[in-house]
Formats: C-alpha cells, structure tokens, sequence
C-alpha cells in the first residue's frame, strides 16, 4: 500500500488543496548556500506560553500560538523576519498555553492557514473562549501522513499527553531534520522513531522529581504531572537524550520548564550531566570558541522572551 502525502499550493489565494500523490517525495534539496540556511527561534516556552518560529530563506511555520501575536510579530520582525514570510500555524493539542493566541494570530494574519487535527480543532472549540471563524483557516492533518508547507515536508506523530489530542512535528528540509517533541509524559513507540533521527531536537524538560515532589501544587496535579501522560523530568529527558545521541544530533533546545518546579540550571545540569557520562563534548549555544568546538550544542529556552534567531549550517 503507498503512502499518501498531502501538497499544499500557496500560489493559490484561497484556502490550499490537497492533491494525494503516490509515495513520500524528498523535501526540494537547497540549490545554494543562503538557501541551506535553516531558521530557528522561540517565541517564548513554559506554562505561560509557547511558540516557536522555524523557517527558511523563502518561508517558514509557528509552532504553537500560547503567546500574544503582536509579541510574535515583534520578535520575528526584530529579527528580519516578516510575517508575510509565515505560510502555516502548527498546533501541538489544544491546552491554552499552546493555542490561547491562535485566532487573533490568524486573524490578523489572513494568509497563515491553521494545521492541526480535526480532534485537536474541536478541543479547542470546546474547551477556549475561541472564535468558531477559526475554522475557516483550518487545514485537517492527520499522524503518519506527511505534509508539505512551502520547503518543508512535515510529519505529525503520537506522543503521550491529556489533551484531546497529543502531538509532535518531524520537520525536513532536505536531508535535515528538526524534532519538536513538547507536552509528554515519556518518549516511546513512534515518538521514539521520530525524536531519534532529529538533527536539531526541541524536546521537553519540564520539571524537577524533588521540587514538584515538595512543591505548592495540590496532590492531584502533582500526581497527573508525573504520569505517562503528563510531561518529562529533568532525569527521563538526560536519560533519553544520552541513549538516543548520534553524532547527527548537533542541537538539543529543553523547552516547557515548569516555573514553580523547575530551574533552567538544574535542567541544564541534568542533561549535560548524562551526556558528559557519554564522553561527549557539551556546548551552551554561546557561538565561542569552545562552543563551536563541541560536540553537541545545549540550551534551556528562557520562559517569557525570544531566543536569538538560530542559523542552522548544512
């Protein structure tokens, strides 16, 4: 049985197509070095809110609309980048700190059209104060079938989480390859599959077993933090990463840290920890010497502001 990929036209005004196609093709190859260039930034990752921006030289997508879109706008603008350049908005599932800002995004963002599940779209009708109009930007996808917005030939897969539905994005350009993996409770079966080939991987540390442990929340929300359907400590994300590390994974970004149960030092300490026990080289994303040189670049994104405008090199 062939695989379906869905192609998706944005030479066309009106809301694009799907044309089914016989096998996977391979993301355009980059012709030149500026096109290489792949563009990376968040937006902003915690409880509060999440967004990241990922593009190229001729277009790029937003994962995730949990902050306000003028704070968006400004941050892409400050860094060269217009937002007549962002073709797609990609929902992970439908908590708040993920979709909270998605209509006023979109509507005032005409041409981004909305990528997300039907099941994840209801959840958000059901359970947000959101416009029903959101609809008229939604452009149904579904896991395991890739789907192509401008450069980028991308996959949704199931991961574990208590949203309507649950999941993250393998994004390729070319043989290249960025993994978001955020709001999980563990990392297994296809999730697994996908986080082990990412080149540049955004994945979850969310909390600290001993602060959540004695923390201020209330025994139930610790309880549904900690499950396999909540999110991911500081030592399941160290001990992944140290058991899945390639030399191709070149990036690793630790995003969604709880602010009452985690710091981005004891993040940061965990993960370098396992990986330095690997006899790897870990660098902090701080483009020095000793940075450039290392083997695997590592940085917690800060919960409230952007990051700089990452530039990933063939």
């Amino acid at each position: 049985m062939k695989e379906v990929q869905m192609t998706i036209d944005f030479s066309n005004p009106r809301l694009p197509e799907v044309t089914p196609t016989g096998g996977v093709k391979a993301a355009p190859q980059p012709e030149k070095e500026e096109d290489a260039r792949l563009y990376y930034m968040s937006l902003g990752s915690g409880s509060s809110g999440n967004a990241a921006y990922l593009g190229t030289a001729r277009g790029g997508i937003i994962i995730d609309a949990g902050i306000k879109h003028d704070k968006i706008e400004t941050a892409l603008r400050s860094a060269g980048i217009p937002m007549s350049r962002v073709k797609g908005l990609l929902l992970t599932h439908d908590h708040s700190d993920h979709v909270r800002y998605a209509y006023t995004l979109l509507r005032n963002n005409k041409h981004i059209r909305l990528f997300c599940t039907n099941r994840v779209l209801n959840g958000l009708l059901r359970r947000h104060n959101i416009s029903k109009r959101i609809k008229e930007y939604h452009y149904p996808i579904f896991k395991e079938i890739p789907f192509r917005i401008g450069d980028f030939e991308i996959t949704a897969f199931e991961v574990p989480h208590d949203g309507s539905d649950n999941m993250g994005f393998s994004v390729s350009y070319g043989t290249r390859r960025f993994v978001a993996a955020t709001d999980l409770g563990e990392v297994a079966g296809r999730a697994l599959f996908y986080i082990s080939q990412a080149n540049y991987l955004m994945i979850e540390a969310n909390y600290d077993a001993v602060m959540l442990r004695h923390g201020p929340y209330p025994e139930y929300l610790k309880a549904r933090i900690a499950t396999d359907h909540g999110h991911m400590d500081n030592a399941d994300t160290a001990a992944l990463l140290k058991a899945i590390h390639t030399p191709a994974l070149q990036y690793v970004f630790l995003c969604h840290l709880s602010h009452d149960n985690n710091t981005p030092e004891k993040a940061l300490t965990a993960v370098r920890s396992a990986l330095e026990e690997k006899g790897l080289k870990v660098g902090d994303c701080t483009m020095s010497f000793d940075d450039r040189a290392a083997d695997l670049h590592l940085m917690a994104l800060p919960r409230h502001d952007a990051t700089r405008l990452f530039v990933f090199r063939k």
